[in-house]
This record gives structure tokens, sequence and C-alpha cells, in this order.
């Protein structure tokens, strides 16, 4: 199992989770179309966030629960290795991450192209955590 903290969780929780990450993405994308870049950015990692821990627990029944939110990454890596896409979402993942302590905490903004890329980064996460919790059918 990845390196990190984990827990099992009952798959019909992944349904939960993409909830979860719906509602973040959508108001990234609402954030995004107001120029609010900063919070369509923070939103859209935490819309990776929750998604993949849809993804994670639609195929294996775990979620990371560490407070480095890379090993998320490494998780989802691992769990989706099989999956088509697993390893590029992992890595769409992490990108997203390395921008986290910048937007959430110091003081420089996000630029508008900034955001943009990562609410595309996470809704691919999103669209990929919603065609895994359809297939698992739960």
């Amino acid at each position: 199992m990845a390196k990190g903290k984990t827990t099992q969780v009952r798959r019909g929780e992944a349904k939960l989770y993409l909830d979860k990450a719906v509602q973040f993405i959508e108001q990234a994308r609402s954030g995004l179309d107001a120029g609010r870049n900063d919070a369509a950015l923070l939103d859209a990692i935490h819309a990776a966030i929750s998604g993949t821990d849809a993804a994670t627990i639609a195929l294996a029944g775990v979620r990371s629960t560490d407070p480095d939110h890379r090993r998320a990454a490494d998780l989802l890596e691992e769990v989706g290795a099989s999956a088509p896409e697993g390893r590029e979402r992992a890595r769409q993942l992490r990108a997203l991450l390395t921008r986290k302590n910048a937007v959430e905490y110091e003081s420089r903004r996000a630029s508008a192209k900034d955001a943009r890329d990562g609410v595309e980064r996470s809704g691919r996460i999103v669209d990929w955590a919603k065609e895994l919790v359809a297939k698992a059918r739960i």
C-alpha cells in the first residue's frame, strides 16, 4: 500500500466524495468566470483532492487521510495503475498540489492563466472520478 496514512472506506461513500468534488469544481468555474482567480484555483485544488478520494474509494475502498496531500496522489497512482488514465490523473493532482500552499497561504496572487490551468486539470480529475464511480455502480 502507498506510503502515508490511509483508511478503509465503504465503496458506497465514493459518491459522497464525488458530490463534494462536483461542488468544488462548479464553484471553481464560477470563480474563474468572475475573475476570482485565487478562489478559483483553490476550489479547483479542493475539487481534485475530493475527486481523488472518490476515485480511490471506488477503485479500492480506501482513501488517504495523510495531512500531506501528495500521499493522496501516491495512493491514486497505486490503486489507479490498472485503470485507464490513473497515472496521468495522479500526475495532474501533483501539479495542482504544488500551487496549493502559494494560493492558500502566501501573498502572491494566482494569475488568470494559472487559475484556468488549475480548473482544467481539476475538471479532468473530477470527470474521471465520475466515470469510475459510475462504472463501479455504487
